[in-house]
């Protein structure tokens, strides 16, 4: 017996090498991961986009009149004094020089004019001598009431028809006089002061001209005085309530300010999005912290922050990285828990989401450590590697 084993042994060798190198060969390989661990810690959830900062009181200050205005010299960041500061003052429109043309046209008008004016004093003559019998005769009882009223109603009709003549024959020799000025003929120059203290944001209006009323010279604020306004589709604007706590970040600073919001407007307006997309878009308005005066310094009307609404924020929770959650085939989440080298899927109840943590309501404990982002080679029960 041992004479064999002694004629076979390096057969034999050969066969244990060949048998163990072919098991080690297709033995299953651990799966290597990224792996996380479930932790206790602060977690909050909230809605972040674009804002923009504005005035909290901005006025325009618009020209009073029609007339012409002088040059603006205040440029933008000028202090203003509530009405002390002049804005810019205005005069009446000039009057445009006429052509030969319209010389002959305007001359033969008020020819027409006062030949008319004549006639109507003719006019206004006679019906004045008509009334004067008319009150003779009715004193003694020859003239009826009647025509006595309508011979005083003529005379009346005649002065006012004199008086239209009289203004048309004025207007005609105004033209052919060409006065200096015509837009502000009674109240003389106007000066445009501001009416608030601040300074100056925008200057609408620079050089001299003539200028409709209502047409808009300079804005005014205080950029003291500021406000943010976040732009957010409508389904998240609902689910945002006065006075919660914003963070403005990417304003400029290393440090995020603090905010609350003041107001949500109630109407939405449509807005097109960069992608074409349509979209209901509302306004939130938000206040900055007392604490942020002097952050905000920096900032004037119409700088592009980000805001973040805080809908919900806890300081101690247990949290998993939201990478480990994946559906299962019922719908809830679930991860892959590493138990001594091996991936165990476990079923977890989510409270909270957001862009880092997932709140962990049961399924999981501190400490456990999960597999981050697992692909379809992760199963139930296979080995891992961690990287």
């Amino acid at each position: 017996m041992m004479e064999r084993i002694k004629r076979w042994r390096w057969a034999l060798i050969l066969g244990g090498l060949l048998v163990a190198g072919l098991a080690f060969a297709f033995w299953p390989q651990a799966t290597p991961v990224d792996e996380a661990e479930v932790t206790r810690g602060a977690m909050r959830v909230g809605i972040t986009d674009d804002g923009v900062t504005r005035v909290l009181d901005l006025y325009t200050v618009s020209a009073p009149v029609t007339g012409y205005v002088t040059r603006i010299e205040l440029d933008p960041g000028d202090e203003v004094v509530a009405n002390q500061t002049v804005i810019a003052r205005m005069a009446g429109v000039p009057s445009t020089p006429l052509d030969v043309r319209s010389r002959t046209d305007v001359r033969d008008a008020l020819v027409a004019a006062r030949s008319a004016e004549r006639g109507i004093a003719a006019s206004l003559d006679l019906a004045r001598s008509d009334l004067e019998r008319a009150r003779k005769l009715a004193e003694r009882g020859f003239f009826p009431k009647a025509q006595l009223e309508a011979a005083g109603t003529l005379v009346l009709t005649r002065e006012a028809d004199l008086r239209r003549a009289q203004a048309e024959i004025r207007r005609l020799a105004g033209y052919l006089d060409e006065p200096a000025a015509s837009g502000l003929p009674d109240a003389g120059p106007v000066t445009v002061r501001s009416p608030e203290s601040g300074v100056v944001l925008r200057r609408l209006a620079e050089s001299e001209g003539v200028i409709a009323m209502g047409s808009p010279l300079v804005e005014i604020g205080d950029p003291r005085r500021i406000e943010v306004v976040i732009d957010l589709l409508s389904r998240e604007a609902a689910r945002v309530r006065p006075g919660a706590p914003v963070e403005i970040t990417r304003w400029g600073g290393s440090d995020p300010l603090r905010g609350k919001v003041r107001r949500v407007e109630p109407f939405g307006r449509l807005k097109v999005s960069a992608l074409g997309i349509e979209e209901q878009r509302v306004n939130v308005i938000v206040d900055f912290a007392p604490e942020a005066a002097a952050a905000i310094s920096a900032l004037g009307h119409g700088y592009q922050v980000d805001g973040t609404i805080i809908l919900w924020s806890e300081p101690d929770v247990l949290r998993v990285p939201v990478g480990a959650l994946f559906r299962g085939k019922n719908g809830g989440w679930r991860v892959f828990v590493d138990e001594g080298g091996r991936a165990r899927e476990r079923e977890v109840k989510v409270g909270h989401l957001n862009e880092r943590h997932g709140e962990v309501l049961g399924g999981l404990a501190e400490g456990d450590a999960v597999v981050l982002n697992p692909g379809n080679m992760v199963e139930d029960g296979i080995r891992l590697r961690r990287r």
